[in-house]
């Protein structure tokens, strides 16, 4: 990645996080397809639901939908999508944590760095 992007800059570099794996999920795709070709021109992983997965694809954009990750299909018409440990444990497990780590990988949770 010739830029890299980082979640959060407070003026520390221990504090930046690279960003490789972005959950996009909008009710009102304005502007989405113009971020996602962003990260994804900066090698980021677009994981996306259901009409903001559709919009990305269509717009020729690498996409891995969130029910294809999880396993899980979307339900109660879309009200339920990411509500899923692989989502919540890819978002709230602590870098560095040896516990967390292992935790994520032995049920095959990646790192979510930018919702």
């Amino acid at each position: 990645m010739s830029h890299i992007l980082h979640a959060v800059s407070t003026g520390s570099q221990a504090s930046l996080v690279p960003i490789k794996r972005a959950l996009l999920s909008v009710s009102d795709k304005t502007g989405v397809v113009e971020l996602a070709t962003y990260l994804s021109q900066h090698g980021v992983e677009l994981l996306s639901t259901g009409g903001t997965a559709k919009a990305l694809r269509d717009a020729k954009l690498p996409v891995v939908d969130v029910s294809t990750y999880t396993g899980s299909p979307e339900i109660m018409d879309g009200r339920v999508k990411t509500l899923h440990p692989k989502i919540h444990g890819g978002l709230l497990g602590v870098r560095g944590n040896a516990q967390h780590e292992a935790d994520m990988a032995a049920n095959g949770i990646q790192n979510i760095d930018l919702v």
